[in-house]
């Protein structure tokens, strides 16, 4: 009888494309994925160290796969495994931890699924991560995370992702639009691009630091890739998020006016302590330039509080200028320490009680502005892709611009592309519409 494996994924898009391929090389060594909830004999769970509630939630997953099978052999890769390796190994249950490079190789690892003792470590040093492995995710979803850069060469004062997943590096464009067509052959809708620092691809394309591909080469190669309905940029670093590129995403045939930019602060002077890359006049460039050529589109913004240094003032600082920036929702971060970053070296560390109430100000705000968002798209007609999902008698989707759909549960929705107009907000905040047209190309959403 095979071997049978169950995934748990923390975490970021990257994370979850990166398990997809995991799991499609342990099928071919002869495992059968099931659900994490299910009876299997080996648990994988890839983890975040984003946030320190990535961390802590790692013991009640082990603790989750223990309940379905005491004798299970439990292993633990991703980020946090590389960062904190030894703690992780210590968590009873844990049998194995794999590094950043050693993760994609677990085969080679796990040998007969014979609990340990001890959990094993198997981790090299961060600076040897300097090789690509691509992958993608699908199957369970109506899009795909398609992989196409890892690493970051950035210094952000606060960020673990270099010690945790090296330096930047790229897929080759070839790979890169082979593992479009085969996603897209398989009858998925949308694909979103996904990696640590995605506006730097083409670095280390060819194992150096030499650029013969850009972001826009890319952008413009997928573009031109038959049968994809949609693609979709996920976050995009303003500094990397050039007007070119903005430019060719309005008058595309796939790509959805859609962008998510992390701004981190409002404050020009928390953004230095940040050693962030730009300060708040070029994120205001970028938010005008994708409003002159897609009026519609939506933008998404990632803010953290609590910031060492970030006084009352520097905080209303960023509440204000994100209040008046024509913007359509936020991710709020709540500032956590980490291990190993110049951010902890700082002084002026906000009490924990004041980034609460911080991030829930934003919270609030991000509320606002998806709801003005979704006011102003009422009375257009948009295309929206129907997601698996039965919540509550209800069927989700997104239209390209991002605006969150519900619709009553009909099973023949699945994964299909319809024509609706917008008409009203419902009172869990989500919009309804009628439909107006069958099954549409791609093309009509421009």
């Amino acid at each position: 009888m095979k071997k049978k494996v169950a995934f748990y994924t923390l975490g970021c898009k990257l994370n979850f494309s990166e398990t997809s391929t995991i799991a499609r090389d342990l099928v071919e060594e002869g495992f059968e994925r099931v659900d994490f909830s299910e009876n299997a004999d080996m648990y994988i769970i890839n983890t975040c160290s984003v946030t320190e509630n990535a961390d802590k939630r790692f013991k009640s997953i082990v603790k989750q796969a223990q309940k379905s099978n005491p004798n299970a052999f439990v292993a633990a890769i991703g980020c946090y495994a590389q960062l904190k390796p030894q703690e992780l190994a210590a968590v009873d249950g844990v049998d194995l931890v794999l590094g950043a490079t050693e993760k994609f190789k677990i085969a080679d690892y796990v040998n007969d699924l014979s609990k340990n003792d001890f959990g094993e470590v198997h981790s090299c040093e961060i600076e040897e991560a300097d090789f690509y492995v691509g992958s993608y995710a699908i199957g369970d979803r109506t899009r795909a995370f398609l992989k196409v850069q890892d690493g970051c060469d950035y210094k952000c004062t606060y960020c673990t992702i270099p010690l945790a997943r090296g330096i930047s590096r790229s897929d080759t464009l070839q790979n890169v639009l082979n593992n479009a067509a085969e996603i897209s052959s398989k009858g998925i809708k949308e694909i979103v691009l996904t990696g640590v620092n995605i506006g730097d691809y083409g670095k280390g394309e060819f194992g150096n630091k030499k650029h013969e591909h850009t972001f826009l080469d890319l952008v413009k190669a997928l573009d031109r890739v038959e049968g994809i309905h949609r693609l979709r940029i996920s976050s995009i670093e303003p500094n990397l998020l050039k007007n070119e590129t903005i430019d060719f995403v309005a008058q595309s045939n796939s790509f959805v006016p859609h962008f998510h930019i992390p701004l981190q602060s409002g404050s020009d002077a928390i953004l230095k302590l940040m050693s962030r890359r730009y300060l708040t006049n070029l994120y205001v460039d970028r938010v005008k330039k994708i409003r002159e050529v897609m009026p519609d589109a939506c933008i998404g913004v990632d803010v953290i509080v609590g910031f060492p240094g970030e006084t009352e003032e520097h905080f209303l600082e960023t509440y204000n200028f994100l209040n008046e920036l024509d913007i359509s929702y936020l991710h709020v971060f709540t500032y956590s320490e980490r291990d190993n970053t110049k951010a902890t070296e700082l002084t002026g560390v906000v009490p924990k009680k004041v980034r609460n109430k911080r991030s829930k100000m934003l919270r609030g705000l991000s509320v606002k502005k998806r709801r003005a968002f979704y006011e102003g798209q009422l009375g257009s007609t948009r295309t929206v892709l129907y997601e698996a999902e039965n919540k509550e008698g209800y069927i989700h989707g997104f239209t390209e611009n991002y605006v969150k759909i519900k619709t009553p549960w009909n099973p023949s929705l699945v994964n299909t592309l319809h024509e609706i107009k917008l008409t009203e907000i419902d009172d869990d905040g989500m919009v309804r519409g009628v439909e107006v047209g069958s099954m549409v190309s791609a093309q009509s959403y421009n």
